[in-house]
């Protein structure tokens, strides 16, 4: 087995890297506190400056995109390694401390989603660098914003993590997973804002004058609440607002349309739905203008991402581990785009859990050491 020595390693580290896991969950980090975010990546540089990697930071408005080098100057292509520092969670939801940990899990903000992966990212290329790797560059790159859709001003952390993996010859992005896997496919997100203009009047006039905002709404939420195909479009209205008064026809309304989408086809399909809905009137007197909030592509199913998860399979396979079998999932990630950039790219390689973005977040502890594991034998074999 060409791994065991690296094995025996990542098993040295493990009660080592338990402890760094609960460390980082307890640094709450939401995604618009920026010097909560910022904290976690300084983190992580006082750690890479101690262990003699190169270090990169790419200043941001929500929280700075970190970029960690191991063997920077070797000269063959790298490979690279990504997870995001920011979590859903407002400080305090998991109460204090913010993590717990029993024999079999560990419980709080982020554990699974996202900073599992951040931590096995940092367990396997401590345990390569300990036995004496140093055949490639291994860059560890640390999202600031992705539970926002690296959306404010045109997307900058993405963009410039997929710019710094170009090159690449895998990229592991390392979301957590409810079992071990391998994500070749995901769909894409486009969140639009529909904003409705009515006529107000006194509401004992509603029969004879004035055109209800909110009843427009009503029918258009429903029309986009039809769109329910797990396995192809489907669609939320989760947030609304609108009125004055109980009394009040209201003269607007606006909401948000949260689209999941396949490919590019079906974005486009979106597109040309949401001009057609803006044009539709229920209520006469009312007027519909819609506005694409965010949006985040899909990652289509690619050769290249299927021939990653071959070549890591065999290496698996050789050295004693599960084989991965290739998934697609629902929800929305940063891989999309570095995918749609050409960099080989596979996802779900972090930590195993589940509930996350709940206050009931929990990972399974010995899922640390099997992520640093894939990713560490990966690494070393390729």
């Amino acid at each position: 087995m060409q791994c065991e020595k690296l094995f025996n390693k990542i098993d040295e580290l493990y009660e080592q890297y338990l402890d760094v896991w609960e460390t980082v969950c307890n640094m709450e980090s939401p995604t618009m506190d920026k010097e909560r975010v910022d904290a976690v990546g300084r983190y992580y540089i006082d750690i890479a400056e101690k262990k003699g990697w190169k270090v990169e930071v790419f200043e941001s408005v929500t929280g700075n995109v970190v970029c960690l080098t191991m063997n920077p100057d070797t000269k063959k292509e790298p490979i690279s390694l990504s997870a995001h520092i920011d979590t859903v969670h407002p400080v305090g939801s998991f109460g204090s401390p913010a993590v717990k940990r029993d024999n079999e899990k560990i419980y709080g903000p982020g554990v699974c989603d996202c900073k599992g992966g951040l931590v096995s990212a940092l367990y396997a290329m401590d345990a390569l660098q300990q036995i004496g790797f140093c055949d490639r560059p291994v860059m560890f790159l640390l999202q600031s914003d992705e539970e926002a859709g690296s959306r404010p001003i045109n997307k900058p952390t993405i963009n410039y993590i997929c710019e710094k993996a170009k090159g690449s010859i895998a990229f592991f992005n390392l979301e957590g997973a409810d079992k071990a896997s391998a994500c070749v496919q995901r769909k894409g997100i486009a969140t639009y804002i529909v904003k409705i203009h009515g006529v107000e009047a006194h509401s004992s006039l509603c029969a004879k004058s004035g055109a209800s905002a909110i009843a427009e709404a009503a029918h258009k939420i429903l029309d986009l609440e039809n769109f329910k195909d797990h396995d192809g479009i489907t669609c939320t209205c989760g947030v609304i607002s609108g009125g004055t008064t109980h009394n009040t026809v209201p003269g607007y309304c606006e909401f948000k349309a949260n689209f999941r989408f396949v490919d590019n086809k079906q974005y486009d399909e979106i597109a040309e739905y949401m001009s057609k809905l803006a044009e539709k009137v229920y209520i006469e007197g009312c007027k519909t203008e819609v506005e694409l909030f965010g949006n985040r592509p899909a990652m289509e199913l690619a050769e290249r991402n299927l021939k990653l998860l071959e070549t890591i399979n065999k290496i698996y396979e050789e050295n004693g581990l599960q084989v991965l079998p290739a998934v697609k999932k629902v929800g929305g990630a940063d891989s999309a785009q570095v995918s749609s950039a050409g960099i080989p790219c596979l996802d779900n390689l972090g930590v195993i859990g589940g509930n996350a973005h709940s206050p009931h977040e929990y990972a399974y502890l010995e899922s640390l050491k099997k992520s640093a594991k894939y990713l560490a034998s990966a690494i070393f074999c390729m």
